[in-house]
């Protein structure tokens, strides 16, 4: 039995924006549909890249809404998530969310009468200001938050202290008006986020959870159906980069990560660099000419590149998701995850005050990961 439109039982709605979300929901339908099976394939099922299962819960009907960014890397990324999410039998909705003034309202109108006889409501960002409007309209009696990386971290542990929900690298800026405008609506999706007798959350992510809300069900992703879709993936002797978005979000100073990329790319002998979706073209201009590196642009989210493969037998990275989910979607491959503290002296003026123990605590609670200290520029 697949997850098709047409299937009889309660419908689940899932939210994403980008695709590790997408990915997370496949994640989270699989551990969904290993616990209803009558004769389930193993978690971590033999080495080799399966056809579709095509396992689901008795009783369950999926869709997932792909509301749409503009940025072209995402959307590309997106489409080909989204392929494979109809590959394993899973209806695909794509929505142009954010495609002119008129579309939220056509966005909204449009899913009104799903989001009102949905039962489930799987969503991959709790922080998106469009995913708290549209829980405004649902009667859902079960939440699912899936993994957004580590504002998954962020989220849960804002819940569990009742704090407004606000990202982490905006947290300790004063709120603007926009912010101040939205503010009921950020309210309303908290207490709607919050369990209570007639409503159930539950947080399914690979990310440490510490301070786990009242009356919430934790679920340990374990990039099972990654592992059993795909790979093993062929190791070269070399090493490889991940990039990040730090600087982009106005974190990190450009000039100090370019040195730090180039400084640690050459002491472990690295040759490719896998660009995070929302890095400037121009930033990854000037990596290239000035490190050397080959700059890959992948059209899958990271873990899935990794598992097909040709990955280096070390990975670099700095403190992000992936040094949570890389060491899992590469379990038992010999791989090595080597991650880079980020210098409190590369933080830009405009950083949130807690960003560096945040981006600290990212990296300390990694598991299986080599830890290495900051690297200082070239002399």
């Amino acid at each position: 039995m697949s997850l098709r439109a047409g299937n009889a039982g309660p419908p689940t709605l899932a939210f994403v924006e980008s695709p590790v979300q997408l990915l997370n929901v496949l994640e989270w339908a699989h551990v969904h549909a290993l616990r209803g099976a009558a004769d389930p394939v193993p978690a971590v099922p033999g080495q080799v890249r399966r056809p579709a299962t095509g396992i689901s819960a008795p009783g369950m009907e999926l869709t997932i809404v792909v509301l749409s960014p503009t940025d072209p890397m995402t959307r590309g990324q997106l489409r080909r998530m989204a392929d494979l999410a109809r590959d394993e039998g899973y209806r695909v909705r794509w929505e142009e969310a954010r495609g002119g003034t008129a579309a939220p309202f056509q966005t909204i109108g449009g899913l009104a009468g799903s989001l009102r006889r949905a039962d489930r409501i799987v969503m991959g960002d709790p922080f998106s200001r469009y995913v708290q409007l549209l829980l405004t309209i649902t009667r859902a009696r079960d939440l699912v938050v899936v993994d957004d990386g580590t504002a998954t971290m962020e989220f849960v542990a804002q819940l569990a202290r009742g704090e407004r929900l606000v990202r982490w690298h905006r947290k300790g800026g004063r709120p603007g008006a926009r912010d101040l405008l939205f503010a009921p609506v950020s309210s309303s999706a908290r207490r709607r986020l919050t369990p209570s007798g007639g409503r159930r959350v539950e947080v399914f992510s690979s990310m440490p959870v510490t301070e786990t809300p009242a009356g919430v069900t934790v679920t340990a992703s374990d990039f099972g159906w990654t592992r059993a879709r795909f790979g093993p993936p062929r190791i070269t002797k070399g090493a490889d980069m991940v990039g990040t978005s730090l600087v982009e979000t106005g974190v990190v100073d450009g000039d100090r990560y370019l040195e730090a990329v180039q400084t640690l790319a050459k002491a472990h002998g690295a040759t490719r660099y896998f660009a995070h979706r929302r890095e400037s073209t121009e930033k990854l201009h000037r990596l290239a000419a000035e490190t050397g590196l080959e700059i890959v642009r992948p059209d899958l989210p990271l873990e899935l590149i990794a598992r097909r493969g040709p990955i280096g037998r070390t990975i670099l990275s700095f403190p992000s998701t992936v040094v949570h989910t890389l060491p899992l979607a590469l379990a038992g491959t010999g791989v090595r995850v080597a991650v880079c503290d980020i210098d409190p002296a590369w933080l830009t003026e405009n950083a949130s005050p807690r960003a560096q123990g945040f981006l600290s605590g990212v990296t300390g609670s990694a598991k299986d990961v080599h830890r290495l200290a900051a690297v200082a520029g070239p002399a």
